[in-house]
């Protein structure tokens, strides 16, 4: 018997501008059994957010053209995606920078270079959040 909840079920997006970063990212989700969408920067996340509908999102702070406070604030704001859990990826790990990740909406905040471990223990604790934020 399978439940809402198993790996295969959530699809996670990952928005960074660094291809390592991402790389790594798909590795982890992917060997843990998760369906991950890539994207270089917000721009490119918000134009492939209908076609695949992410039950969750990974968001790098620091990105060209549109940072990751403005792309969390705009996912956000929209009616479908407004309840889709948002993670911050930043290098920075100060107060400041995790209120004001807070203050567009994001629900966590992942300090980079981030671990296996912590990555997959993230997406746990948001799992159950993010199946009920799925977009129908």
């Amino acid at each position: 018997m399978t439940t809402s909840l198993d790996n295969g079920s959530l699809k996670i997006m990952v928005i960074d501008d660094s291809s390592t970063i991402r790389r790594s990212a798909e590795i982890f989700l992917g060997q843990a059994g998760y369906q991950v969408v890539l994207a270089d920067d917000g721009f490119d996340a918000l134009a492939k957010m209908n076609d695949h509908r992410p039950a969750l999102i990974f968001c790098d702070i620091l990105m060209p053209r549109l940072d990751g406070y403005q792309t969390c604030a705009l996912i956000k704001k929209s009616a479908k995606f407004h309840s889709t859990p948002v993670i911050m990826l930043s290098s920075k790990d100060g107060l400041f920078d995790r209120a004001r990740g807070a203050m567009v909406g994001s629900d966590a905040y992942l300090t980079k270079p981030f671990t296996k471990d912590s990555l997959l223990k993230t997406v746990r604790e948001h799992a159950a959040q993010a199946v009920q934020a799925v977009p129908r």
